[in-house]
């Protein structure tokens, strides 16, 4: 069922929300890789010797990803729509995972526009952008579609998503936190 509703909502068919169960269980269903990867990505960098960094990547990427339900209830609160609030985030959660796919069809479609004559940074340029439009129409589409929200609202809802998400990602290392990284050593 999440397979078929993610490539419903990818597609823009609003049927795909229904596909999406609106209860606690679900929910948790649909943080749960969300929350494993940064997870392991801390303790890889912990592994490394850098436990500070490692620890405030985990705790800004935690917050990164407990931003958009909060704002999608806090918002569904706002305008009335208490009782769509649950599927809505469940829904964005799991389309979290469309980026793989579009990486997929973004790195296809910049090497056939490459071939066509333009230069490969330009290509990437091109097809960067036409990615993020698709994953931030598909956001919006899916606040629109679970929500009930007209245009307006919605471009609301989506610009604070944004904007909490990406300063919780990005300010702790705005801040002057060094990026975690491995650090490989020889094995001679």
């Amino acid at each position: 069922m999440i397979l078929q509703g993610l490539f419903k909502l990818a597609r823009g068919n609003t049927n795909g929300l229904a596909e999406f169960a609106n209860d606690k269980e679900a929910f948790s269903a649909s943080l749960a890789p969300l929350i494993a990867f940064p997870l392991v990505g801390a303790m890889i960098t912990a592994a490394s010797g850098n436990w500070k960094a490692a620890l405030i990547g985990l705790l800004s990427r935690f917050c990164a990803v407990l931003a958009l339900p909060l704002i999608t209830y806090e918002f569904s609160r706002i305008f009335g729509k208490e009782s769509l609030w649950l599927r809505t985030a469940t829904a964005l959660n799991w389309c979290f995972w469309l980026v793989l796919p579009a990486i997929f069809v973004a790195a296809l479609l910049g090497s056939i526009i490459a071939q066509m004559g333009l230069p490969l940074i330009q290509s990437e340029e091109v097809v960067l952008a036409l990615m993020v439009l698709y994953l931030l129409w598909n956001r919006w589409f899916v606040f629109k579609t679970g929500l009930q929200l007209n245009a307006w609202r919605t471009l609301l809802v989506l610009a604070a998503s944004l904007i909490a998400t990406l300063l919780f990602a990005a300010l702790p290392w705005a801040a002057g936190m060094p990026t975690p990284s491995l650090q490989l050593t020889s094995l001679n």
